[in-house]
């Protein structure tokens, strides 16, 4: 919900293949390290701002609060995750990553499937766009996280 109005997504295969990626590469991660929470379009909301949540694509929290069960997270993630459906615009994508940033998310990927791409945001307002043959790194939120940019887009049945 953005303003108080509610904003559809409408992601493709592609964009299920990109999510399954990261997911699988971030829950091993997690698993190993045991820093936080995985997930897939879990809605957070800020306390005290009724008309606006975000659903990333892929979050991760380090938060060790108790697991909601009902309704929204109550505090942004450390990571959010926004892939490119045909149906964004490069502007919104940058609006998203602005508006994370602002409240307080540590890192920021935007994922463009047909460019290949990756943009990293961080709060010192750097951003670095990464390709493929690039290793993409978690920063502080993930230490010792790595992942080729490459495998972000992968597809297995692809030849």
């Amino acid at each position: 919900m953005i303003e108080g109005e509610v904003v559809e997504k409408m992601p493709t295969e592609e964009h299920r293949l990109v999510t399954s990626n990261f997911i699988y590469a971030l829950s091993a991660y997690n698993r190993q390290h045991k820093l936080g929470r995985v997930g897939t379009e879990v809605r957070h909301r800020l306390p005290g701002d009724a008309l606006n949540s975000r659903l990333p694509d892929i979050s991760f929290s380090r938060s060790r609060r108790p697991l909601v069960r009902e309704g929204s997270v109550p505090e942004m993630p450390d990571l959010a995750v926004e892939i490119k459906s045909p149906s964004d615009t490069v502007r919104k994508m940058r609006e998203k990553a602005a508006y994370y940033l602002e409240n307080s998310v540590r890192l920021v990927w935007l994922v463009f499937p047909e460019q290949r791409i990756v943009e990293v945001y961080t709060p010192d307002g750097e951003v670095e766009i990464l390709v493929e043959g690039d290793l993409l790194d978690g920063d502080e939120v993930l230490p010792d996280f790595s992942f080729p940019v490459a495998e972000i887009f992968a597809d297995p049945l692809a030849a």
